[in-house]
């Protein structure tokens, strides 16, 4: 019914049933994962009025169990990817496991999957720094990079005074440099992929 990915590994199609309407991943390594795919596979849906609850459980310096809402999957959204890499320290959250005995390693978490009724899913507040962020990693590496050079660049700023001149230099006034990054921002916030053409 379910699947789980973890970019670099072989995705798992095989959870492990451990009541009725749960299921549970492993995590082996869990240290090294920042994110993870929950998905539907596509050959079992949910019941009408149902969707899956999906959380994440590692253990605590104590090897106690700690679980944290990531979100959902449902018929109309059978996959999401959640951002795990800040959640392993914090406090758990409520959650549907309760006290079952699910074997826990130092060293391996698990993904569970709570089958559970569409309004309770409307109800649950996810843990925040689960989501994965909208803006994408190129674009987010371009406005990095943007401001870096315009910070250098400017870091050389000098008055017309201070300057000393030199036949072989190019002078490049600074606003030119700031014009140039405001241009190439509004561009990049209207299309990220307007450099492409």
């Amino acid at each position: 019914m379910f699947g789980c990915l973890v970019a670099g590994r072989l995705v798992q199609t095989v959870a492990q049933q451990v009541a009725e309407d749960k299921f549970v991943f492993n995590l082996p390594d869990y240290e090294n994962i920042n994110h993870v795919v929950v998905f539907m596979l596509g050959t079992v849906p949910f019941p009408e009025g149902m969707g899956g609850s999906v959380y994440f459980c590692y253990p605590d310096e104590n090897g106690v169990p700690v679980w944290q809402l990531l979100g959902f999957v449902t018929n109309e959204k059978p996959s999401a990817i959640f951002k795990i890499s800040g959640l392993k320290s914090g406090k758990g959250s409520q959650h549907p496991f309760g006290t079952m005995t699910i074997p826990q390693m130092p060293s391996v978490a698990q993904i569970g999957i709570s089958v559970e009724l569409l309004e309770i899913l409307a109800q649950q507040t996810p843990v925040a720094s689960a989501a994965v962020s909208s803006v994408n990693s190129f674009t987010e590496f371009t406005q990095k990079m943007l401001d870096n050079f315009y910070n250098f660049a400017s870091s050389f700023a000098v008055t017309q005074a201070q300057m000393t001149p030199n036949p072989s230099e190019a002078f490049i006034p600074a606003n030119v440099i700031l014009k140039w990054y405001e241009n190439f921002q509004r561009r990049l916030t209207q299309n990220p992929s307007f450099w492409k053409t």
